[in-house]
């Protein structure tokens, strides 16, 4: 870790404290989870996305509108009205998460999927040309930006960007962009820019289609058999709040450091590689005769059998590695969704699980600092 100054292992109240942040996307999933945490630390939140539609939701369920000093709804792809939003907020820090971020609705839908996650990306970015007070933006794709390889290995953040599916094309081209403006226009402009590349994320308050967890949890519910399409495939799994932690430290990391702008990957560590199936059996331990059929391999659109990320930047850069391992995160998702079914709010939940993990940061920092 030779490269390190200064590392920040938790994210910090006294950085955050009065700064203006804008989120995009944060009536998303990831989103949610981001503004709670950072209305903790607090900071200034400020929100632009679309309206929730699907219900329940964690937005309104945590009622994450009102932890906002404003909460804007603006599709990012419309080209007048979201860079006029952007200028008149005139953030301190920019964490980007809007998009169409799902792999099976991007074939259905080619066409939203590229005006949302590359154009929005393009008029985020324009529109912070010549602000006066932005100084960080970070950047949110995808672990999939990347070109397939020949013979899987995790991916490390200089390999080529591709994308088969228009899902992480879109993501790949928006990666292009960013670094285009970023060289082009924003470092001299002295903003650090940074792109964040995740792996799968689970935990409560998910209730998307089409996603593992949320499939399951509604499946058993419901007494019905879940179907597993790719129950061999790999993805790098990890708790929502081990990347957002990553994030939040990248950010706070380029304030001072931007000369750190690039890309990063963050992911769990490597015995958390796991597949479909060890996580669907993990999960299954909290339902009673909770039901599983495996799927044909090659039925639907073209998937990766193998993700994964090389996380080996972020901790020499950063600083930064992830504290709980799969079988927490999925035990810790799975009874956030068991005890929001129980009558607990879903602002309670969040805020317990974020006590406890900034706790096992706080552990594990002290047990590395005294190593070291």
């Amino acid at each position: 870790m030779e490269d390190l100054v200064e590392p920040i292992f938790i994210p910090r109240s006294e950085f955050w404290k009065g700064k203006k942040v804008l989120v995009t996307g944060h009536t998303g999933f990831k989103g949610s989870w981001l503004s709670i945490w950072l209305s903790r630390l607090g900071a200034e939140v400020i929100g632009v996305s679309l309206p929730q539609r699907r219900k329940p939701n964690l937005f309104c369920e945590a009622q994450v509108e009102h932890l906002c000093s404003q909460s804007h709804f603006c599709d990012i792809s419309d080209s007048l009205k979201f860079p006029e939003l952007v200028r008149n907020i005139n953030p301190d820090v920019v964490f980007h998460l809007a998009a169409q971020a799902l792999v099976r609705p991007s074939y259905q839908d080619p066409v939203t999927t590229f005006s949302t996650n590359f154009m929005g990306s393009v008029h985020l970015l324009d529109a912070i040309r010549g602000l006066s007070d932005v100084r960080v933006v970070v950047m949110i794709t995808t672990d999939k930006v990347y070109k397939t390889l020949q013979s899987p290995r995790p991916f490390r953040e200089d390999d080529a960007l591709g994308g088969y599916d228009p899902y992480s094309a879109s993501k790949a081209s928006s990666e292009i962009a960013i670094a285009s403006y970023r060289d082009a226009f924003l470092t001299e402009q002295s903003v650090a820019l940074a792109t964040a590349r995740a792996g799968n994320v689970i935990a409560g308050g998910d209730w998307s289609i089409d996603r593992l967890l949320p499939d399951a949890v509604r499946a058993w519910k419901a007494g019905e058999t879940l179907l597993i399409r790719r129950p061999d495939a790999i993805r790098p799994w990890q708790h929502v709040l081990e990347p957002l932690a990553g994030y939040l430290i990248l950010a706070e990391s380029l304030w001072s450091r931007p000369d750190l702008a690039g890309s990063y990957n963050f992911g769990p560590k490597e015995q958390d590689l796991v597949s479909v199936k060890a996580i669907i059996e993990l999960a299954r331990k909290s339902f009673d005769n909770a039901k599983i059929m495996h799927g044909d391999v090659n039925e639907g659109p073209f998937e990766s059998e193998y993700l994964a990320l090389d996380t080996s930047k972020v901790k020499n850069k950063l600083g930064y590695f992830p504290v709980w391992n799969c079988k927490e995160s999925v035990e810790r998702a799975v009874n956030w969704y068991v005890s929001w079914d129980s009558g607990e709010t879903a602002s309670d939940l969040c805020n317990s699980d974020l006590d406890h993990y900034e706790y096992s940061r706080k552990i594990n920092f002290q047990s590395l600092s005294t190593e070291l």
